[in-house]
């Protein structure tokens, strides 16, 4: 027998059985999931464990040996190194992780991520997602629900960024459709509106989109943050002055930092005498809709052409979790990202291809992100997402009152939303108000506390400065886990960490 035909049997043998041995995989993934509960689900949420264990990227390159090689290895050892990833990462849902506009760790929502990976589906046509799909359209329904829309479109994003860069090429397409086929050639020069607040994923998409960041006239601010209709009307004359054609403003409803809400009313009312869309970056105040007590901050958004909300930040769904929502009940979002590839929508299906969503997307394989959102609604309800809300903000409130009583705290400006800044002046600079180097020196203390409090692990909190004002934090409360002792212990570690400072 020659070695082609041993090879050619050899090979019809080895495709007899499957590729991969199920039994041992099974018993894998139990003790894998088994790591995932005790590393992260239990430890990683013990607030007498660390939420970080901070190594230098070289010495954290060795100790997790990244290198792919040629062989395997077996089972004990890749457990040992799901451990050592859980072991070294942050842990975002440690009741004392405060950094981001995201943190903690719901259960309802985890098992949902899980089984939407399990489950490993495209979430483009009903024949391979015929669950999602129709999950997809009442999640999104009820989103719409709450901005005050009876009907419409949307879709999950893969983050805020790309929901607002989803609106504004359907705002230019509903304004320009030509351009779809012909490009920018066919266009005049665009001018889009956002405030000097507003997150810098609307110059970025303005630089992807080919509009040009030249063309995207800031809006100055109040002392709150908030856009100053008169100066948008402004900045709309100065631009078509400049011989632009303006077409989008995107107002923002909780700014990064400040956690700021644009007057939404005067913004429509301008928008409305200019004929342009009103687009409303809620990714982060959005899940304020769900509180009665709170939702007026976003009071107008009804008006809004289109809307983007992220779950994932105030209701700790999870990453990611970020809805595109349209008032357009004409199919806009097809008509603009259509392209009808015949290997995935085919017309001649056996069933209703308007169930077929993918082809509204720019994206043609996409994750299922409705699961995790929907699985904790129907967990807790919609009552129980407004008290997630409604806690947020009480947190902050007695945060708040904390920081006004303490020595050496100072607010930035009173929080509005569930943004609470503030200065940590350690003893040595108290009463030196007044002094030429004060605002200098104050500025190096976050930076300080941070660079302290990261290496020893005991809680993370982000700062930044702002316009005149040097570094402060800014503190978030978003999870459901943290209780008045993770407060307190919150503001008695700043002081503690700073106090030599």
């Amino acid at each position: 027998m020659s070695g082609v035909a041993g090879a050619v049997m050899a090979e019809g043998s080895a495709l007899e059985r499957p590729g991969l041995d199920r039994a041992a995989g099974e018993e894998f993934l139990r003790e894998a999931f088994e790591v995932l509960l005790d590393e992260v689900v239990r430890k990683g949420t013990d607030t007498a464990l660390k939420v970080c264990d901070w190594r230098e990227p070289r010495e954290l390159r060795a100790l997790l040996d990244l290198e792919l090689r040629s062989h395997g290895e077996p089972p004990q050892r890749l457990l040992q190194r799901c451990r050592d990833v859980a072991r070294y990462s942050v842990k975002t849902g440690h009741p004392r992780f405060f950094n981001q506009l995201f943190s903690g760790l719901d259960h309802h929502a985890l098992a949902g991520r899980l089984l939407t990976e399990a489950l490993n589906t495209s979430q483009y046509t009903y024949e391979i997602a015929p669950v999602f799909v129709l999950m997809e359209e009442v999640v999104l329904a009820k989103l719409r629900e709450l901005v005050g829309w009876s009907s419409g479109d949307g879709t999950f994003c893969p983050g805020g960024s790309i929901s607002n860069m989803y609106a504004m090429n359907v705002a230019r397409f509903q304004r320009f459709p030509e351009g779809r086929q012909r490009g920018s050639r066919a266009l005049p020069r665009l001018a889009l509106f956002a405030s000097q607040e507003s997150h810098y994923s609307i110059e970025k998409g303005a630089a992807f989109l080919g509009i040009g960041t030249d063309n995207v006239f800031l809006v100055r601010t109040d002392e709150r943050g908030k856009m100053i209709p008169e100066e948008l009307e402004k900045e709309i004359e100065r631009a078509k002055g400049e011989g632009a054609v303006p077409f989008f403003v995107s107002a923002t409803c909780g700014t990064t930092v400040l956690g700021a809400f644009d007057p939404l009313g005067s913004v429509a009312d301008v928008c409305q005498r200019h004929g342009l869309w009103l687009h409303v970056d809620a990714a982060w105040g959005g899940s304020a809709l769900l509180s009665r007590t709170h939702r007026h901050l976003l009071a107008g958004i009804e008006r809004a052409d289109s809307v983007a909300w992220n779950p994932h930040k105030m209701l700790a769904v999870g990453l990611q979790c970020s809805a595109l929502l349209l008032r357009d009940t004409s199919g806009l979002l097809q008509r603009c990202h259509g392209a009808g590839a015949a290997y995935l929508f085919q017309p001649d299906k056996f069933y209703d291809v308007a169930y077929d969503t993918g082809d509204k997307t720019v994206q043609c394989g996409r994750r299922v992100d409705c699961l995790k959102l929907w699985l904790l609604w129907k967990a807790v309800g919609t009552e129980g997402l407004e008290r997630r809300v409604d806690r947020a903000f009480a947190c902050t409130r007695y945060l708040a009152e904390e920081v006004r009583r303490r020595d050496g705290f100072q607010l930035v400006l009173e929080p509005e939303f569930i943004n609470l800044c503030f200065w940590f002046v350690p003893p040595s600079l108290r009463g030196r108000e007044g002094c030429e180097d004060f605002w200098l020196r104050l500025g190096k203390v976050a930076p300080a506390i941070k660079e302290r409090m990261m290496k020893e692990g005991s809680m993370m909190v982000g700062y930044q400065p702002h316009g005149a004002r040097v570094n402060f934090f800014r503190q978030i409360v978003t999870s459901p886990a943290v209780t008045r002792a993770d407060l307190d212990f919150f503001l008695d570690e700043i002081e503690r960490l700073g106090r030599d400072l």
